[in-house]
């Protein structure tokens, strides 16, 4: 089973959720998280100061059509940027010890499946707000697929008893 990978187990089964808990503050505590935790509120701090600032002053150049164009990017980039600093801040508390492993397995802070971003809605964009948005879209890619290893996608869990399983493989191989 990977490093991160949990168990997609009902969670009505105490070994399961033990084992699920265990992945998170694993996961929690590794390399893996640290850069991707740096790397996703380097970037969230990186388009707040571009929408405040430069984005603004570019948005005031653009023609009716683009600047609602932009207006709307960067809503779905500031949602799809908040949606990736949810989840590494529960993450990160879970690190921190603010919250159990356990707790974080909840539904509530799993990322929803959605559709992948389509292309810029307009021609006149910024590139600077474009090249934000196709790195938003890769960090949330990032924690979606982190998110999955975890909690959907993750192989079946180890048996309960795992004595038991080798003698059961030792009789089947040896005609037992």
């Amino acid at each position: 089973m990977s490093q991160f990978a949990a168990s997609n187990a009902p969670m009505s089964d105490p070994n399961a959720a033990v084992a699920r808990a265990r992945q998170v503050a694993d996961f929690a505590s590794s390399e893996l998280f640290e850069r991707t935790f740096q790397d996703g509120m380097a970037l969230v701090e990186e388009t707040a100061a571009y929408l405040d600032g430069e984005g603004r002053r570019e948005a005031k150049l653009l023609s009716r059509a683009a600047a609602l164009a932009y207006a709307a990017e960067s809503m779905g980039l500031t949602t799809r940027l908040m949606q990736a600093a949810s989840w590494l801040l529960v993450q990160r508390a879970v690190r921190e010890g603010d919250m159990s492993p356990a707790q974080a397995c909840d539904g509530r802070y799993r990322l929803k499946l959605r559709p992948p971003s389509d292309q810029p809605t307009h021609a006149e964009l910024p590139i600077a707000l474009i090249e934000l948005m196709v790195r938003a879209e890769k960090l949330l890619e990032r924690v979606v697929y982190l998110d999955r290893r975890m909690f959907v996608d993750a192989p079946e869990a180890e048996p309960t008893n795992a004595v038991q399983n080798q003698l059961d493989r030792l009789k089947a191989a040896f005609g037992g």
